[in-house]
């Protein structure tokens, strides 16, 4: 008798609005194909006082105990509703458009220590392997693979090295092997600084640290053969923003392990959160700089020969990133 009285009583209550429900499913239905800006004023204004209604609905039909499907109905309409009502109505365009002009600037600055610390264990690295270099060439074996020393390594003639950097067809030398094998070395690097940085910051700074070493033992090789300012607007073409992603992404692992050494007031956990917000997007930032690198690589660095004007290209491309984390996101819209 209860079950035939229940069975009654949701018939009732569904008669009485379905109407109401049916004309809330539609409007929701068009907001989650076209966005709420497709809804006509009217519509709008009957989307938000359905969805009142629907709720309100959903509240008796708990308090009396209507029948399941009935409440496993108006459950997912009304959260189909509130998410039409309350959701960011933003197209994924805008999204990527705050991030890059808003966001990722503002994370970058907010990070501008860790980041420092990601270019200071770089660095260190560079100044290491230099020096060590010039105190035995033999150190440039331990830093840098024989597989990749192939024939660059200080047996090689000055006029051997010379070659390479002003190569025509960068990609059939010795140097553009090099180069291929450091942005895919430099990319690998990124990943494991950001990703290790959470475990006690330690890896993060010594995986940086080593990609100075490798740096700096190359550059020291063609300082000595009285090449290092070729060698450096060759570099500079890409390794500025190839380079400077490492860091960024330095910045973002140091962030992570720092917020587990020292959570403060917080627990690790909720520090790490935290922590992590302004870290994720220091690694998106990173992402796209070796993007972009990849294309200076591939394109920037064959066609331009000219010393001078590597370097403008390469610092030049530097400066916007610099005035682009410095000045992006100040004016509040």
């Amino acid at each position: 008798m209860k079950e035939v009285t229940s069975t009654i009583r949701s018939a009732r209550f569904r008669a009485e609005r379905e109407a109401d429900w049916v004309r809330l499913e539609d409007l929701v239905s068009k907001a989650e194909r076209g966005g709420a800006q497709s809804l006509s004023f009217a519509e709008a204004r009957d989307l938000a006082t359905l969805y009142r209604e629907a709720t309100t609905s959903l509240s008796i039909a708990r308090e009396i105990s209507l029948d399941k499907a009935l409440l496993a109905y108006l459950d997912a309409l009304a959260a189909r509703a509130y998410l039409s009502v309350y959701a960011p109505q933003e197209p994924l365009g805008g999204v990527f458009a705050r991030f890059f002009t808003v966001a990722a600037p503002q994370a970058m600055r907010r990070s501008a220590g860790y980041i420092a610390l990601g270019f200071l264990s770089m660095g260190l690295g560079v100044l290491v392997g230099y020096l060590l270099y010039m105190d035995s060439a033999d150190w440039y074996y331990v830093f840098i693979p024989p597989g990749l020393a192939d024939g660059r390594g200080p047996d090689a003639s000055t006029s051997d090295l010379r070659s390479v950097i002003y190569d025509a067809s960068p990609e059939g030398s010795g140097l553009g092997a090099f180069a291929s094998y450091l942005f895919s070395h430099n990319t690998r690097i990124a990943i494991f600084v950001f990703g290790l940085g959470v475990f006690a910051c330690f890896p993060a700074f010594l995986l940086t640290f080593y990609n100075g070493l490798i740096l700096g033992a190359f550059y020291a090789l063609h300082v000595e053969r009285g090449l290092g300012w070729d060698l450096g607007g060759w570099l500079s073409v890409h390794g500025v923003t190839e380079l400077s992603a490492i860091c960024v992404a330095c910045g973002g692992g140091l962030q992570l392990g720092l917020a587990v050494l020292f959570p403060g007031q917080q627990s690790r956990k909720d520090a790490l959160h935290r922590a992590g917000k302004d870290a994720v997007k220091l690694a998106l930032v990173a992402a796209l700089m070796l993007l972009v690198a990849a294309i200076l690589e591939g394109f920037a660095r064959q066609l331009i020969q000219d010393r001078t004007l590597r370097y403008v290209l390469g610092w030049g491309v530097g400066c916007l990133w610099l005035a682009w984390i410095l000045f992006g996101g100040r004016r509040q819209v």
